[in-house]
């Protein structure tokens, strides 16, 4: 088993894609540089933007994580920026903000693309000065933080909606890095399950052995859309009401528990699922590059030409 970690963000995984990933994080690491972090909802963007932090020079100062969906917009600007004393109705004394408070440190901010216009034209300034000024003060105060953000969503989209600052997208992906779905990491399936059947039996005091083959056999059949926080859910809920040895179908919550839609398969030969992900992953580059394929190769860090047979031998076309 492989387990990244220096304290708190462990990273489990064997599987080819993850690996990949977390050797990509560690390099990362060692830069000053922005990172924007890619993937779908579930698949530990916060987790990889702990370790990357963990695993830099930052490690020893603060770390703290915003959630751009989960703040209401006309809070966010002053959880990012603090504000002065009597700025507003309620600011009865200086509150420095998140940016100020992790002074050499790192801030991630998880759903990027939520954040309002009017904040996102803030933040690009600070990106470029290291330069901010609380809301209400005239005063001009510096935070040497590195920034990591997180989106689920298309970007590039959102730039030709007018929705997205293009200038703010270029200063936060710097550096990108690309997680893969749960279901792209194979075997990490059931060794994820097992890791959090022991979190979950010592948290309840419960001593489950395992899971049933059939249980197995449905972990990878079904798609996992919400990926590994899915997985984690699903785990610790059959631990709950499990009361024998083994997990069994009885105890898995899937998908409103439509259980009987999930066929069992059979496992595609190593080399045809590697290629379905290299044609999703690709495709998914692609469409983030609006299907330039020079800014595809540079991004993938191969040649174009490489890239141009890639297509071919793949079959991917432009929807």
């Amino acid at each position: 088993m492989n387990e990244s970690n220096q304290n708190n963000y462990k990273i489990i995984g064997e599987s080819s894609v993850i690996l990949e990933v977390v050797n990509n994080a560690k390099t990362i690491a060692n830069s000053q540089a922005s990172v924007l972090i890619h993937g779908d909802s579930g698949t530990g963007k916060e987790l990889f933007a702990g370790f990357i932090h963990e695993n830099s020079e930052r490690s020893n100062n603060k770390f703290v994580a915003i959630n751009c969906a989960g703040i209401p917009t006309n809070l966010l600007e002053n959880e990012l920026f603090g504000h002065k004393k009597g700025a507003f109705t309620g600011a009865d004394d200086d509150y420095i903000g998140k940016i100020g408070y992790a002074d050499n440190g790192t801030i991630f901010l998880d759903e990027i693309a939520e954040l309002e216009y009017k904040v996102q034209a803030k933040l690009l300034r600070f990106l470029q000065y290291k330069e901010y000024e609380p809301i209400g003060s005239t005063e001009t105060k510096k935070s040497d933080i590195r920034i990591i953000s997180a989106t689920n969503k298309n970007i590039f989209k959102l730039i030709k909606e007018k929705k997205f600052r293009e200038d703010l997208y270029y200063r936060l992906n710097v550096v990108p890095l690309y997680l893969p779905t749960l279901k792209a990491r194979g075997k990490d399936i059931e060794l994820l399950a097992n890791y959090y059947l022991k979190i979950y039996n010592k948290k309840n005091n419960k001593n489950i052995k395992g899971f049933s083959k059939e249980v197995i056999d449905i972990f990878y059949s079904y798609n996992w859309p919400g990926n590994v926080r899915e997985l984690q859910n699903v785990i610790e809920r059959a631990v709950v009401i499990a009361e024998k040895e083994i997990i069994v179908k009885d105890h898995i919550y899937i998908y409103n528990n439509f259980l009987k839609d999930v066929k069992i398969k059979t496992f595609k030969p190593l080399k045809d699922a590697l290629n379905d992900f290299k044609k999703d992953y690709i495709i998914e580059t692609l469409d983030e590059n609006n299907w330039n394929q020079t800014k595809t190769a540079k991004l993938l860090d191969i040649q174009r030409s490489y890239l141009a047979r890639l297509i071919k031998e793949l079959n991917i076309n432009k929807i």
